[in-house]
């Protein structure tokens, strides 16, 4: 009982696609290389600084590529040495919900050894049954 009003919960009010699972190995690999969208992923520095007025997180990442998708940044206020977060207690909730399922709207991927995963609510087989039995209705409907 609890799993479905949990699927429910999460399909219908937060309108999820998937569960988070795992937990942070403290690797420090979602710190590197982040991209970051806003309506768009941001593709110039004059967006950037724009976005910077906007909200503090932003003041903690840099620019330090620039690629197809846009414009690369990684936190300064990852310990380069230790790959630990130096403001962990009172990061901002951004890096609190990581990942979040927008990764994926985006393109992105979990890095390799990530401890975290993202689990389909909604298995492949039940998407696959449910579009059958709808297959098999319409089919059974016109050879009537």
């Amino acid at each position: 009982m609890f799993k479905k009003l949990k699927k429910f919960f999460y399909i219908y009010i937060l309108r999820k696609k998937y569960y988070r699972t795992g937990s942070c190995l403290g690797c420090g690999r979602c710190c590197r290389k982040i991209y970051v969208k806003h309506k768009n992923v941001i593709q110039t520095e004059e967006e950037f600084k724009k976005l910077q007025l906007l909200h503090p997180f932003y003041t903690y990442l840099k620019v330090i590529d620039k690629d197809e998708t846009g414009l690369v940044f990684e936190c300064t206020k990852l310990d380069k040495t230790t790959n630990k977060c130096t403001i962990h207690r009172t990061r901002p909730g951004i890096c609190r919900r990581y990942p979040q399922e927008e990764l994926f709207s985006m393109g992105g991927t979990l890095a390799e050894h990530c401890g975290y995963r993202l689990e389909p609510i909604i298995s492949f087989d039940e998407v696959f049954n449910k579009i059958s039995k709808k297959e098999y209705k319409k089919n059974k409907n016109i050879s009537m």
